[in-house]
């Protein structure tokens, strides 16, 4: 993508200004490998349909939030399912191990908290709870 469709699409965001960061935590890994080629063939259609996606699906997460549902129901588990898929469809292989360290990642760290609680404060917390119910309720059914 050019500097142009880059600012068009993430605003003041810098995904170059973390790269060496999450290089240096999960270089190196079948994830990280997966992730850099499938992204790095992404216009900015591709882009905006990823960043479209994730939007929906955490304004619906919100919504069972606001309307408090659970973490722990049917529903939000669903939800984090499909936050799972998407991770699998656009990003890497994202098993419910890798699932349960990112929803802890959402909350321990604040960058990712804060860019999560954008769309409804409380809403990282949630989505962490919510992807723990999930792991839980796939891997001992």
């Amino acid at each position: 993508m050019t500097p142009e469709e880059r600012a068009d699409l993430f605003g003041d965001f810098n995904p170059d200004a973390y790269a060496a960061e999450a290089e240096q935590r999960w270089g190196g890994t079948p994830a990280w490998e997966q992730s850099q080629r499938r992204m790095a063939s992404y216009g900015k259609q591709d882009w905006q349909q990823f960043m479209s996606s994730f939007g929906d699906l955490s304004a619906r997460i919100a919504t069972l939030m606001h309307a408090g549902v659970p973490a722990t129901s049917a529903e939000a588990m669903d939800l984090a399912e499909e936050h799972r898929l998407l991770l699998t469809r656009w990003c890497y292989d994202c098993t419910y191990e890798i699932h349960l360290g990112l929803g802890e990642l959402y909350v321990s760290d604040p960058r990712f908290t804060a860019s999560i609680d954008a769309t409804a404060p409380g809403l990282a917390l949630y989505l962490r709870d919510a992807i723990t119910a999930n792991a839980t309720r796939a891997t001992t059914s």
